[in-house]
């Protein structure tokens, strides 16, 4: 019997151990979407030394939604860090009562430049990373285009967080 109970302690134990990991019954708080995995190499004097850097969007489907990059040698940790830095740089958007934007907005970071129009009745019409990122925000009648040459779809994700966030402002 006591070795029972020692060993369901120490299930809890670890369950709960510094919030790393959850139980199975619960639902997350945010909806995640790696976007782009690249391994990098550093030259040492042994030879090359690989790491990955990870792109990830966090969203709650209601208007709060993020975009964070890790990076570690291991895929598995570099998730997590790109996760909690996407909670960091976490912004709110106001949306209207048919889950839109209320006006055209349009950003530009780096080369990437991305323009946002709604569209009632269409649906999201987006493509790549913006599509993810407006997707996990919650927002549904939208039509977004990247107007760049730009492939890189980390600018393409802050791009997109830049128009947003023009939305915000000018609703103040």
């Amino acid at each position: 019997m006591e070795k029972n109970t020692k060993s369901e302690t120490t299930k809890s134990r670890i369950s709960t151990h510094k919030g790393k990991f959850r139980r199975s019954n619960e639902k997350p708080e945010f909806d995640h979407r790696v976007v782009d995995v690249r391994r990098v190499a550093r030259v040492m004097a042994g030879g090359r030394r690989f790491s990955f850097s990870v792109v990830c969007i966090l969203g709650d489907r209601r208007g709060r939604v993020g975009v964070g990059i890790g990076k570690a040698r291991d895929t598995a940790l570099a998730i997590e860090k790109a996760q909690n830095n996407a909670k960091k740089n976490m912004i709110k958007v106001l949306l209207n009562e048919n889950k839109s934007i209320p006006f055209q907005t349009e950003a530009k970071y780096g080369a990437s430049e991305i323009i946002i129009k709604p569209s009632p009745g269409r649906g999201l019409v987006a493509g790549g990373s913006v599509r993810v990122l407006l997707d996990l925000a919650g927002i549904k009648d939208v039509n977004a285009k990247i107007i760049s040459r730009s492939k890189n779809k980390l600018n393409n994700a802050r791009a997109t967080i830049e128009a947003l966030k023009k939305l915000s402002n000018s609703q103040k």
